[in-house]
């Protein structure tokens, strides 16, 4: 075989790879963002504004996150571990009544750790761990990530974190914490912007996890 057709079936070939490449980034383009909306819901709304409304970089780092994390298999809890967490969730809970931050500090580590147990990465490896829950739990990760802020003792404006911010940030945690003990991870999962407080999934997780009176009705002094 002569150099020369040698290099034409090179070009030839090169010529092919490129073109499915192209045919591929269209059809992800053409179809992603249907696609990305309805798995990330509240979530692609939410990285699209942090990239300033660019939905391309946002559809961009989402896809990334499904590239990484999307064959990840959830690792099942047995009842006994189910039960030791959820008793630690309600005394972060009662804690939260005379010593707020740190009750908020103690829920941040605590989703780290669960979600580690589940096999997600590692918490200490908090922003990887928390782009994975974003691809399994994107209805709910934005709680961890709210908590995570507030642990921190910063508000989402860039402030200091007050007794408000502080509550609503252990209140939105706490759906994360829901799904990843449950006993059936997913099947009773909230759409976006769905009312939990009526839902099956709310009267189930009630018994074992139910918000002491005072995290809705007190004021809580600041420890």
């Amino acid at each position: 075989m002569s150099t020369g057709l040698i290099i034409l079936l090179i070009v030839i070939a090169a010529v092919v790879v490129l073109g499915a490449v192209a045919l591929a980034v269209r059809g992800r383009t053409r179809h992603g963002g249907p696609n990305l909306k309805r798995r990330f819901g509240l979530e692609y709304e939410r990285t699209v504004a942090l990239h300033g409304g660019d939905t391309e970089a946002a559809e961009r780092e989402l896809t990334e996150r499904l590239e990484r994390h999307g064959d990840l298999r959830e690792r099942p809890l047995d009842g006994a571990e189910r039960q030791r967490y959820a008793d630690r969730w309600t005394a972060v809970q009662e804690h939260f009544v005379d010593s707020p931050r740190q009750a908020v500090a103690e829920a941040d580590l605590l989703i780290g750790e669960l979600a580690a147990a589940r096999g997600y990465p590692d918490g200490g490896r908090y922003e990887e761990q928390l782009a994975a829950l974003s691809v399994h739990h994107a209805e709910h990760v934005d709680g961890y990530r709210q908590v995570h802020r507030a642990a921190a003792g910063t508000a989402a404006d860039g402030t200091g974190a007050g007794t408000e911010e502080l509550r609503s940030a252990l209140l939105g945690a706490r759906a994360l914490f829901e799904d990843l003990t449950s006993a059936e991870p997913g099947r009773h999962r909230a759409p976006a912007g769905t009312d939990r407080s009526t839902s099956p999934a709310a009267t189930h997780s009630h018994a074992r996890s139910h918000t002491p009176w005072a995290l809705h009705r007190s004021r809580p002094k600041e420890s």
